[in-house]
């Protein structure tokens, strides 16, 4: 296999369904299978290791209290999630375990806030302003009381 022919079949695939069906993409049509868990598995690792190296980096070099690496990592996440997720099903037609692996994979292992940008933005792009709404409050506002949940929990359970 020449690198010319690796990077044709790398690219090779059918052109994404219709925007309002790439979440269910996103889980692939035809299901799971040991090659694209094993793609997912290992870029999601190293999506994980991107994020401590970014986070770091960025919370070095603002020297703040503030979550300035967190703050970086989404951010960063989001804008690579958004543009990704496009471009592998409009101007470049990704195969479908390379395009988990690297949307599911990296960037979910880099950061999960990007995911719930994007779906957020799928539905206002669909027209479903109530329920990318309803994502926005019910994501933050539950997760917040989850987190306050779980810090108090812990603090019942193990004291002060």
């Amino acid at each position: 296999m020449t690198p010319t022919s690796a990077l044709v079949g790398l690219f090779a695939g059918r052109p994404s369904p219709a925007f309002s069906d790439r979440l269910t993409d996103w889980l692939a049509e035809d299901g799971p299978n040991m090659f694209r868990l094993l793609l997912i598995f290992f870029a999601g690792g190293c999506g994980c290791l991107l994020r401590y190296g970014v986070a770091g980096w960025a919370q070095r070099l603002t020297n703040s209290s503030f979550p300035t690496g967190t703050l970086a990592v989404n951010v960063i996440g989001c804008l690579a999630l958004g543009f990704l997720a496009t471009f592998f099903t409009g101007p470049v037609f990704l195969r479908t375990d390379y395009r988990l692996a690297i949307l599911v994979g990296l960037l979910g292992g880099f950061t999960t806030f990007s995911t719930f940008a994007y779906e957020t933005i799928m539905l206002t792009d669909d027209g479903q302003f109530t329920l990318a709404a309803l994502n926005l409050l019910l994501s933050n506002a539950l997760g917040l009381v989850a987190a306050w949940l779980g810090t108090r929990l812990t603090l019942v359970i193990y004291g002060t």
